[in-house]
Formats: C-alpha cells, structure tokens, sequence
C-alpha cells in the first residue's frame, strides 16, 4: 500500500494517552470528520464561521420531508467542503428521513485513492 493510504491523522476528539497524542487511520477520520460536521453549529467555529451543519437545532423542527430535503442539500454542500481530497465527490451521498420523532441521516461515499465504500448511520433526536 502507498504511503498515503497508510496516513495516520489525529483522533477526534483530541486525547492525549500514555504515548502521546492518540491517532487514527483513514476510514476513522473521515467519520471523525462527518462527526465535526454534522453537531457542530455555523458560528461556533471562530475562524470558520461557515463550518457545520447544526443538526442538533433540528430537533425542535417538524419532522417531515421538506425538513429533510433541506437538511440532506445543506449536509452534501457542508461534507463536500470539509471531505474535499478524502472522499471521491462523485460518490458523496446523503439521504435523510424520519423515524416517528426522530431523523435518520446516512452518509455514502468512496475513499478518494482506496477505492473503499463507507456508509455512515446517525441518528438525532430524544435520546439519538
């Protein structure tokens, strides 16, 4: 494998162990990355006031398909932006829907150079 395939990147969130500052390889930082972008809220980032998608503010919103089309088109700008170089943005999917009081988010994609497909489940709402 080459050398980029094989990049170890800092774990999220940042912890320090016994050997130092604890890392994680590609597959897990791309979600880390998914995590980042997903509960942090635009604004809350300084020097990136843009960066986010604040999906935890959706839960006081009706749940229903024109919330969730507005969500999936913010979650495919805001992860094409943060993912860019990691994932091939051919393959960047997203899909939301509801389950009763709860939205579920999936995100596809493929690793950029690895040819490797991942698909990510979040749930969010009362206890997701």
């Amino acid at each position: 494998m080459s050398r980029l395939n094989n990049t170890s990147y800092l774990g999220f969130p940042f912890r320090i162990g016994p050997d130092g500052a604890r890392t994680t390889d590609r597959k897990t930082h791309v979600r880390e990355q998914i995590e980042q972008v997903l509960f942090t809220d635009p604004g809350e980032r300084v020097f990136r006031p843009g960066f986010g998608a604040g999906i935890r503010s959706l839960i006081f919103e009706p749940n229903g398909s024109p919330l969730w089309e507005i969500t999936r088109k913010r979650l495919t700008a805001s992860l094409a932006e943060a993912l860019h170089g990691e994932v091939d943005p051919r393959t960047l999917a997203v899909d939301v829907r509801g389950e009763g009081e709860k939205m579920l988010v999936v995100v596809s994609y493929v690793l950029a150079t690895m040819d490797h497909a991942e698909q990510h489940e979040f749930m969010v709402g009362p206890g997701g």
